[in-house]
This record gives C-alpha cells, structure tokens and sequence, in this order.
C-alpha cells in the first residue's frame, strides 16, 4: 500500500530511503489523479520491498513546490535522495513499471 508523505515524514520516507521510490503528487479534487490511484496501489503491491511507494498530496504538502510540481497527477521517481525520473499526466502501467525497471 502507498504510503501517505508530508512535510514531516518526506526526508524520512522518500529521501533516505535504501531503495527508488516512486512518488505520486496528487489532489482530491483532481480527475486524473483518481485514475491513477488503482495503477499506483497495483505497482505498490507488486514491487512491494523493491520500491517505496508515497503519495503527497499537493494541497497539504509544500514539496511539490519544492519539486516545481505545477501539473497532477506528477510522479516523480527518487534514487539515492535524488529525482531519477518524472511523468506527468495519467499513464498507462506499463509506462510506470519501466520507468521502475530501469531504476533497479
């Protein structure tokens, strides 16, 4: 299951992490991000221990003007506390699980 990243927990859970993690910013009023949920709980399930996987919402977190978030859903992909990669709009999954891929 994702795990729900704020300002408090963000270093923590996202920068000092030991594996990639992926990165959901997203809003409960956003359309397409709400398409995105069940994809990014799916990718959760299946690389479970291989990747984190965070969710921030951008109405509750200043980290996505930390990370110039200005379109959601963005997923930004972190390796080594740094962004490795960025996708912006609803994907496909297969889309994510490469960009995944090329990060293990």
């Amino acid at each position: 299951m994702a795990i729900a990243v704020n300002d408090s927990n963000f270093e923590e859970v996202v920068l000092k992490a030991e594996v990639p993690v992926l990165v959901d910013f997203w809003a409960e009023w956003c359309g397409p991000c709400k398409m995105m949920l069940p994809i990014v709980e799916e990718i959760s399930k299946e690389f479970e221990g291989k990747v984190v996987v965070a969710k921030v919402n951008v109405d509750e977190s200043s980290a996505s003007a930390k990370y110039g978030i200005r379109n959601i859903p963005t997923i930004l992909f972190f390796k080594g506390g740094q962004v490795a990669d960025k996708q912006v709009g609803a994907v496909p999954k297969a889309t994510l699980v490469d960009k995944i891929n090329k990060l293990l």
